[in-house]
């Protein structure tokens, strides 16, 4: 179907809403609540739009486009009605966008510059909301959330932990985690959905805290290495330091759709930690000693060889790594069915 927006003429497809249109044709809404994995929620008010023949202003996420609907996003109704919220947004948490994990990756600040907000106008009396830092991987910090409900969304119909929930009414209302529970002291399994998809800086992985902000970082998409789902997983990458900073799911990849398991998003420290061997070690009385890669490889090789002429190629099995990329454990696997001839081959994730 054709609809109309701001006097654009765009494809549209049943079943779509105003808000998916207008993103689908590079037409920026300001939207805080909606995410394409949680769908409209009609919460946070920012994506008003004139539609012509509805009363009033209506949230773009939640109306289903029509044949022939015309819709304005840029009336002076429109901007002043999305200005009053993202302005009171600003005014009631602490947002301190100049030492802020996602200043520059933050939507509420994407929204403030389209609007012209430099500062909020109105002043709310501080309620110093508790910063939750004792899990391994999250922080929680209540102060800056803007209570849009995606974390919330995600975790119990994305990812369907279910342990995260709205608590308390009015001002007061916050993310609570099971019976307002300290995150580490819930049923949270640190999947990270939540910080995924967070648009604020209420919840930011840990590890990556002052290591560099998204849009300083290279981002480099790859497979996640630890299991057989094939999860497509982005590197976030320190090139001065050549170190992953963090890792973030793909949005939209048919595996997993942004989504990771613990081990996906934060077990990524063994690349460069210091305790990783950097050249290969013989042992000879009891000792380690450095050895070339040469006199390595020549010595098991002998050794597989040696044992494979005498006793059968079955009396040998290898074990393969998830700590490893997906090309690696391949030629592992093809050395060992065809160059020492046995299937005796497993995988740790398995295990």
């Amino acid at each position: 179907m054709q609809i109309t927006i701001n006097g654009k003429s765009l494809e549209a497809k049943k079943g779509q809403n105003v808000l998916q249109v207008a993103i689908a044709n590079g037409i920026y809404i300001p939207h805080l609540c909606y995410h394409e994995k949680v769908g409209a929620a009609g919460k946070c008010r920012a994506c008003v739009v004139e539609i012509e023949g509805m009363r009033g202003l209506q949230t773009s996420c939640s109306v289903p486009v029509r044949e022939d609907m015309v819709v304005e996003t840029k009336a002076d109704t429109v901007l002043q009605a999305q200005r009053l919220v993202v302005d009171l947004m600003l005014s009631s948490g602490k947002h301190d966008c100049l030492s802020c994990e996602q200043s520059g990756h933050c939507e509420l600040q994407d929204a403030a510059y389209y609007l012209g907000i430099e500062r909020p106008t109105c002043q709310y009396g501080d309620i110093n909301r508790e910063v939750d830092e004792t899990s391994e991987f999250i922080k929680i910090d209540r102060n800056k959330c803007i209570s849009c409900g995606r974390c919330v969304a995600a975790c119990n119909n994305t990812v369907v932990n279910q342990v995260l929930d709205f608590g308390y009414r009015g001002h007061d209302t916050e993310i609570v985690f099971n019976t307002d529970k300290k995150m580490a002291e819930s049923t949270c399994v640190q999947c990270g959905e939540c910080s995924q998809i967070c648009p604020v800086g209420a919840i930011i992985d840990k590890h990556a805290i002052g290591l560099g902000r998204l849009w300083e970082l290279d981002k480099v998409e790859t497979v996640c290495p630890y299991c057989g789902v094939g999860c497509k997983l982005n590197l976030h990458i320190d090139r001065k330091s050549n170190k992953i900073v963090k890792v973030s799911g793909v949005e939209g990849s048919p595996t997993n759709d942004g989504m990771l398991c613990v081990k996906g998003r934060y077990g990524f420290d063994f690349v460069g930690h210091e305790d990783r061997l950097t050249t290969p070690l013989i042992k000879e009385d009891g000792q380690f000693r450095e050895a070339s890669w040469e006199e390595a490889i020549e010595l098991v090789a002998s050794k597989f060889t040696s044992i494979r002429d005498e006793y059968g190629a079955d009396t040998i099995m290898a074990l393969a790594s998830a700590k490893v990329t997906n090309e690696e454990n391949y030629t592992f696997q093809k050395l060992i069915r065809t160059g020492i001839g046995t299937n005796n081959i497993d995988h740790c994730a398995r295990l």
